[in-house]
């Protein structure tokens, strides 16, 4: 308890970070992906392909790549001057949008075809189908796998503490600097994070409970 009481300094505003890089990157991970997945079932076949393509080179790149090209490559472009807190919110989004993608594709295939038809039927565009009929209905069925992924990426998020960004992954290193015990405090650190996980797991079971009543 000592560790954790005579470096609060430490563990506060480093887990706020954690918080803030895991918040910021779901929404656009989440905005991001679902736009990926519109594309992989969109009926021109460029946008299939622009789609594919993407989760395709973003699932198999390893996450600290990612991470490393938005740090340190990105900035030898000279396009956009990117910090490192919004350098780990880019490389973050990145890499998960891509999960997030097959998620939600993957609910859009267990809506049933007919939906759609009936949407055409009644003059809707592709676009207002998905966005209206069959992403709806699509969401309530991946709240699990989602809510998985946000979990995972909330782990990723420690990446960050190799590329300088002050979060809960890099409390170890500041703690050895002080000559505190680092086993204990990375157990305060675990402790945090099944904190925060629980938070996501109580987010999943409302979301299940209430969206199954919806149906």
């Amino acid at each position: 308890m000592d560790v954790l009481l005579n470096n609060l300094d430490l563990f506060g505003p480093f887990f706020l970070t954690t918080i803030e890089l895991f918040l910021l990157s779901a929404v656009g991970s989440l905005i991001w992906g679902t736009i990926l997945a519109m594309l992989r079932v969109s009926p021109v076949p460029v946008f299939r392909a622009v789609g594919t393509a993407y989760v395709t080179i973003a699932r198999n790149t390893p996450l600290t790549l990612v991470f490393a090209f938005f740090v340190f490559a990105y900035p030898l472009l000279d396009i956009v001057k990117l910090d490192y807190f919004p350098a780990a919110v880019t490389a973050l989004i990145v890499y998960t949008s891509a999960f997030i993608c097959e998620v939600v594709r993957s609910g859009i295939n267990t809506v049933p075809v007919g939906q759609a038809e009936a949407g055409r039927a009644l003059g809707l565009t592709f676009g207002q189908i998905l966005g209206q009929v069959v992403l709806p209905q699509a969401l309530r069925s991946v709240v699990p796998p989602l809510i998985s992924t946000l979990i995972a990426l909330l782990k990723n998020t420690t990446i960050a503490a190799g590329f300088s960004v002050a979060e809960a992954g890099a409390i170890r290193s500041y703690l050895s600097e002080r000559g505190e015990n680092q086993l204990i405090g990375l157990l305060w650190v675990a402790l945090g994070f099944i904190i925060l996980v629980a938070v996501l797991s109580f987010v999943q079971r409302s979301l299940e409970k209430r969206w199954s009543v919806a149906r």
